[in-house]
């Protein structure tokens, strides 16, 4: 049990070669494979470099790759543009689809007294330890678990545990797991390594994955405005000291602390990646430490083009809305259909302005109507490309054509930002 490759600073710029090496170094301690399953983010994770590593996986194990699971979560499959994005021409039928509601094993219990005293008694019920049957059941030598060490909304630091049990969990695992996080609430774990979930998700792992053969690849990634996503930390395990090495980093590199709150802040969010609330909603997440109270969040997401990832999802965030903690709290004690889906109740927890700020997402894929009734309001992407030049600024404060002071950032899904004097500021 141990770190088998680490490599990275807040000053690396690491590519092809890194990735290669650090295969090489895994192999090395794990010995001779046959058969290997690799378990890569989706497309919304595209700044993890997973594509490109998925590549050299596949040169240095050829024929012993056998499958390829995007670690899917609640999301969507991907489509073939989706694939392109994220794998470019890596051999389809190697890929398999993760079904959260169908393809998933229950291993066992984290019981209530533990999860009790993680979430310090936020929620007192037993967490159920789900995986996808491929990793419960196959008979791989080898399991690599490839992603992207992140600051992430549920568990504070995305990835590693989390990559296996909500990435091919199951719909009671991934719902308790987002319902725990926002009753603790997320500005209390954002950017940390040791939260109430990844206490829980470790402890998982020792009780029930311990004897599979799952190695973790992780990325720690840092958007520039002269490079875009540079790769700054890369690191290969089988134990929670790889998580934490790579977490340390992130931590360096991924959160930003600024000296006052901005009134505004202007997010552009990829449509390339970003297509529905669900996911585009990072907007939010990353930036709520930071906004000023009775500030604007204006959300430049001109590919948003629905809330829920799945039909039953859209029409709960419909009808229910992005409404303040205690709202949400008490429409699942009275409601029996969101009852039945903490992930969304959850969601709509982490994406209120909690009526402390304003909300504008600019689409035109969405009415006014219809962002109105969620507690949100409409913009148009044209007019606020325009307004906000955001072509060509960098992030940080700027000042629109209108004379207006605002804070830009260009990928929100990259980083958390916190203004100095925020409570939960670190």
């Amino acid at each position: 049990m141990t770190i088998y490759f680490a490599r990275g600073s807040k000053t690396s710029i690491l590519g092809n070669e890194d990735y290669h090496d650090a295969i090489d170094a895994t192999l090395n301690a794990r010995g001779s494979v046959r058969k290997v399953l690799a378990v890569p983010p989706d497309h919304t994770r595209l700044d993890s470099q997973a594509g490109p590593i998925m590549h050299a996986i596949l040169e240095r194990l050829g024929s012993a790759l056998t499958d390829v699971m995007p670690a899917l979560g609640t999301h969507s499959a991907m489509n073939e543009e989706e694939l392109t994005k994220m794998f470019g021409n890596f051999p389809r039928d190697l890929i398999r689809v993760h079904d959260y509601k169908n393809g998933v094993d229950t291993l066992g219990y984290v019981d209530a007294d533990f999860v009790s005293e993680a979430t310090e008694g936020c929620y007192r019920e037993p967490w159920p330890a789900q995986v996808n049957k491929m990793i419960s059941q196959g008979d791989h030598d080898l399991i690599l678990s490839v992603g992207q060490v992140v600051p992430h909304e549920v568990i504070g630091m995305a990835n590693y545990t989390k990559n296996i049990f909500v990435g091919t969990g199951g719909n009671a695992g991934i719902d308790g797991s987002h319902y725990l996080s926002a009753l603790y609430g997320m500005e209390r774990i954002m950017g940390r390594c040791d939260t109430p979930l990844r206490k829980i998700l470790n402890r998982a792992a020792d009780l029930f994955i311990k004897h599979r053969p799952i190695v973790y690849l992780l990325t720690v990634v840092e958007s520039t405005r002269e490079h875009g996503p540079v790769v700054r930390g890369l690191y290969s395990g089988d134990d929670h000291d790889v998580f934490t090495v790579a977490g340390e980093l992130a931590a360096q590199v991924n959160c930003f602390r600024i000296e006052r709150a901005p009134k505004t802040i202007v997010v552009w969010m990829d449509p390339s990646k970003y297509k529905k609330t669900w996911v585009a909603n990072k907007s939010i997440y990353r930036t709520r430490m930071a906004i000023a109270d009775g500030g604007r969040l204006v959300v430049i997401a001109p590919g948003v083009a629905r809330f829920g990832e799945h039909d039953d999802v859209d029409g709960l965030i419909r009808k229910y809305g992005y409404r303040t903690t205690p709202e949400v709290v008490d429409m699942v004690a009275n409601n029996a259909d969101l009852r039945a889906n903490l992930s969304t109740a959850a969601h709509l927890i982490h994406a209120s302005p909690e009526n402390r700020f304003r909300v504008e997402y600019c689409t035109d894929k969405l009415t006014a109507r219809e962002l109105e009734s969620v507690g949100y309001f409409k913009g148009s992407p044209d007019d606020a490309m325009q307004e906000y030049n955001i072509k060509e600024i960098s992030d940080g404060w700027q000042t629109s054509r209108n004379g207006e002071e605002f804070f830009f950032i260009r990928n929100a899904g990259l980083g958390l930002w916190m203004h100095k004097n925020h409570p939960h500021a670190f």
